[in-house]
Parts: C-alpha cells; sequence; structure tokens
C-alpha cells in the first residue's frame, strides 16, 4: 500500500494526513500551539514548537499506517514568516509572522531602493508588511547582533524541511511571497537582493513544489517515526497547496477559502497583474503556471474574535453539549434576517492587505442600534468577512480573469450558513469539495507526483478532486447585498485616517 503524506503547518496548528492513490483518507493527526503578540499588531511563533507538532503528528500517523506504507512526503505551511538561522542551523529568534504589521517603514525603504517599476517587474507585486524581505530589514534595523548572525533565512514549512532532511531547500509559490522571487522566471531575483543587501547564500534553493528537494534523514526519522530516505517534494506555501486540493488547475474555476485568513484565488496560464496592484500574482504549485490572489487578514480570524471575546456563554454551552461553539453562533445568526438590519462589519482586526494594504486599518462595528442583538453582530461578522472577500473578486471581474464557478474550502465552508451568506454576497454558487482536506491534501497530490504515482498535478487533481454539496444563490438576497455592499465600500475611505489616528494611541 503506497500512501502519501501531507504536511500542513498553518498558523493555529499542524495537520498531517496520509491518502492512498484515489485520494481516500486513511489517517490523520493534528496538534495546536499558540500565538504570540508581543506588543499591537505583532505576530510571532516559536519554529520550535511547529517541528514538537510535526514530529506529534507524523508518530501519530506512523502509528496508524506503519512508516514502511508512506512512499513520499509533501509540505505546505503559512507563507511569508521569517526563520532566521546561525551558521550552526539554530533559530536565533522567534518567528515573525505573515499577519505581523510592523514593517511598514521597510516597506517603504525597498520601494524607494529597489524603485517600483523594478520591483513590480521582478516580484510582480509591491512589497507589503506582511512579506518576508521588510521583516529581514526590521531585524537587520532593530536588532542588529542577530541580523550579523543570520546565516539562513527560512519560511516557516522550509524550517520543518530542514528539520526533516537537512536540507535548505523552498520551492516557488511560497517564494513568490517574499519580495525577493522573481516571479516571472521563477529564481531569485539578484537585482532585489542586490539592492537590499541580501546575499544569496543566505537563501536556500529553489524547486518546483513537484521535485524532490531532500529525504528523510536519519534524524528526522528518528524524532518522527517517518522511514529514513523517504522522498520529501516542494511542497507549496498554504494557498497553493490548498488551490490543488481544491482543484484549482485550470482556468475558469476559483477558490473561496475561509480559514483565519481569507483568501480568493484564480489560476492563471500567464504572471498577470493588477495594474493597481492591489491583487497578489504568484507562481503557481503546479508548474510553469501562476495565480493571482487576493487576500484578507482577518476572515475567520474574525468570527474567532468573537467567538473568544463575546460568546463565552457559547462556549460554556457548547462545552456541556459537546458541540462546535461555532454551531452555536452561525445558527443563531441565521435567525437575523440578511442585511443584519443594517448593521456593518469592518473584519480589519490584524490591518488589512487586499484591497487596501494598510497595516493600521481597524475593525468596526458600524450602524448599531439599540434594537440590535448578538446575534445581529454574529452575522455581521459573517456578512462583513464575505463583503471583504468580494473585494477580491471585484478587482478579479475588472481584470478580465475567467470565472466560471467557485468552490468554498476552510472552516467558513462547513458551516452552511456562512456558505449561503458567501454565495449570496458574490451572486455565485458555491460547491464544496467531497473531500475537504485543505492543504494538506494538496501537499499530498504535490508529493504523488514527486513520487511518479501521478503523470502531473493536474492528472491527480482529474483522479481524486470531486466536488460536494452546492449552495444556490438566493436572488433576494443578492440584491440585499449589492445595496449594502456599495456601503461597505463606502467605510474603508471614509475611516482611514481615523484608524490612522487610532494607531498612535
Amino acid at each position: 500500500m503506497g500512501l502519501l503524506l501531507g504536511i500542513d503547518i498553518g498558523t493555529s496548528g499542524t495537520k498531517a494526513i496520509a491518502v492512498d492513490e484515489s485520494g481516500k483518507l486513511v489517517a490523520s493527526a493534528s496538534a495546536e500551539y499558540e500565538l504570540l503578540t508581543p506588543q499591537p499588531l505583532w505576530a510571532e511563533q516559536r519554529p520550535r514548537d511547529w517541528w514538537t507538532a510535526t514530529c506529534q503528528v507524523c508518530q501519530q500517523i506512523v502509528a496508524q499506517v506503519g512508516s514502511e506504507n508512506i512512499v513520499s512526503v509533501g509540505l505546505s505551511g503559512q507563507m511569508h514568516g521569517l526563520v532566521m538561522l546561525d551558521k550552526s542551523g539554530q533559530v536565533l529568534r522567534d518567528a515573525i509572522l505573515w499577519c505581523d504589521q510592523r514593517t511598514q517603514a521597510q516597506c517603504d525603504q525597498i520601494t524607494a531602493r529597489v524603485g517600483r517599476d523594478t520591483l513590480v517587474n521582478e516580484t510582480a507585486n509591491p512589497v507589503l508588511t506582511g512579506f518576508t524581505a521588510p521583516k529581514i530589514l526590521w531585524v537587520r534595523e532593530n536588532e542588529p547582533a542577530i541580523a550579523e548572525r543570520a546565516a539562513m533565512h527560512l519560511l516557516p514549512k522550509d524550517y520543518v524541511r530542514f528539520q526533516l532532511t537537512g536540507e535548505y531547500a523552498t520551492e516557488v509559490s511560497d517564494a513568490s511571497g517574499t519580495s525577493l522571487l522573481n516571479v516571472s522566471q521563477r529564481k531569485w531575483s539578484e537585482a532585489v537582493c542586490s539592492a537590499l543587501d541580501i546575499s544569496l547564500d543566505t537563501l536556500p534553493g529553489v524547486y518546483e513544489s513537484v521535485e524532490v528537494s531532500g529525504r528523510i534523514s536519519a534524524e528526522g526519522a528518528r524524532a518522527t517515526g517517518l522511514r529514513e530516505g523517504t522522498p520529501v517534494v516542494g511542497g507549496g506555501g498554504d494557498q497553493a497547496a490548498g488551490a490543488v486540493g481544491n482543484g484549482i488547475v485550470r482556468s475558469g474555476i476559483i477558490s473561496v477559502t475561509s480559514g483565519t485568513s481569507g483568501v480568493v484565488f484564480a489560476f492563471a496560464d500567464t504572471p498577470a497583474v493588477d495594474p493597481r496592484l492591489r491583487m497578489h500574482t504568484f507562481c503557481h504549485a503546479v508548474p510553469g503556471k501562476w495565480h493571482v490572489m487576493g487576500v484578507m487578514l482577518s476572515a475567520g480570524g474574525s468570527l474567532r474574535w468573537f467567538r473568544d471575546t463575546l460568546s463565552t456563554q457559547e462556549k460554556s454551552v457548547a462545552a456541556r453539549l459537546g458541540v462546535d461553539p461555532y454551531e452555536l453562533i452561525t445558527g443563531e445568526a441565521a435567525q437575523v434576517a440578511a442585511g443584519s438590519e443594517g448593521l456593518l462589519f469592518l473584519p480589519y482586526l490584524t490591518g488589512e492587505r487586499t484591497p487596501h494594504p494598510d497595516p493600521l486599518a481597524r475593525g468596526a462595528f458600524v450602524g448599531l442600534t439599540v434594537r440590535h442583538t448578538k446575534a445581529h453582530m454574529a452575522r455581521a461578522v459573517l456578512e462583513g468577512v464575505s463583503f471583504g472577500l468580494r473585494d477580491s473578486l471585484e478587482i478579479m471581474k475588472s481584470m478580465n480573469i475567467s470565472i466560471g464557478s467557485a468552490r468554498a474550502s476552510g472552516g467558513g465552508a462547513k458551516s452552511e450558513v456562512w456558505r449561503q451568506i458567501q454565495a449570496d454576497v458574490f451572486g455565485l454558487p458555491l460547491s464544496t469539495i467531497a473531500i475537504d482536506e485543505g492543504p494538506a491534501l494538496g501537499a499530498a497530490l504535490l508529493a504523488g507526483v514527486g513520487a511518479g504515482i501521478y503523470g502531473s498535478v493536474e492528472e491527480a487533481c482529474d483522479g481524486v478532486v470531486k466536488t460536494g454539496s452546492s449552495t444556490r444563490v438566493n436572488e433576494e438576497n443578492v440584491a440585499l447585498y449589492d445595496r449594502l455592499y456599495g456601503t461597505y465600500a463606502e467605510l474603508y475611505p471614509a475611516l482611514k485616517g481615523t484608524f490612522a489616528r487610532l494607531s498612535g494611541i
């Protein structure tokens, strides 16, 4: 029995799955870890926590299926995070994550030093606070003793790869989010790295997502239970790997992911760039292909904030009933009419990226009255996140990107209530995936291509990825949400100055 292991190093935890060639889930395991916020708008994690979690989930998988049956390993993970290692491979500081917003000054420096046109021509994107390069400059300016000792810069999943294999390697989809990769040529940008005084020797080798990047080392085998010598492929950033798991490997199909962050993802045969640079253009995990992506920073994260801050009663009741508190929260939201009786929510709890690259943006409820209840607020959160995702969809339409159908994934896709809201806000029916294992499944399929089990990523998806349920649009709600979306879109420009002033308090 040849099984494929997909490991996804996420923001809230690490998940691993083992699937057979048909995509059937044979075993799964997960482990959580904490998010560190040493200052407002900062976000960090300990790389050792990722490795500890990876060892735990791999050991659990191996206990279920046996290491001899795992023929290939694929990695996925949260993008943009900065892991700094010294020359002996030891971590120098906690990793700065994708949602950290401390680096606006460094973004401005990079744009000035490289030149906006050169930056866009090389990297296909503006440099944003979440990306990796400005984090390197921030450490250089604020923690020079650490920067001087930095011999290697890795992304989160690639730190785990190093622990598994002893190899310094990354792949094109994840590297696209560093502001250091020439996205059209799929290699490190010598022009950008030179302008920023970042030595290419401190960056890992770049692979295509299906290429074997290393093999499980003796040390990695002892720690995880995996068989020494098992191949590990390049894998993918969480969104590219998730798109593979959703079958977004040809034009015309988009995916909408409601995880901690929210992503609208479209396949592209060429590196298409939004003229106003509101979208990301990255290399796809499909060799020789690209994707266009809009990212909002607090999608499911907004609902998690609502759960943890305002829904302690629901959490208590859910614990007694043995159900997920999100079921109770969304159930309450379902009792409120579409539009939340004029209550709008801005989901900028950790700043925003698309279409407003503003680290100072704040969340807000707008339109509260004494009639509004907590249930109204819950529905407003679901609707506000959906409006934020629609922002990306509207930009894609303006870029003439083909949108024939949409597939929903992530934690938000599990809620029938939230799927209906999204379908009505987008004016598009949403399909789910029969095997919804997200980026971990995509990583496993990439591992299968690298092992020669599938001839291509497209072949792997054709054989494994099947749609499940479909949510039709409610035309009456579509008309209402179209009107509300216009009001929603007016709020950020009206409040931008207020957000900036509040950030100084």
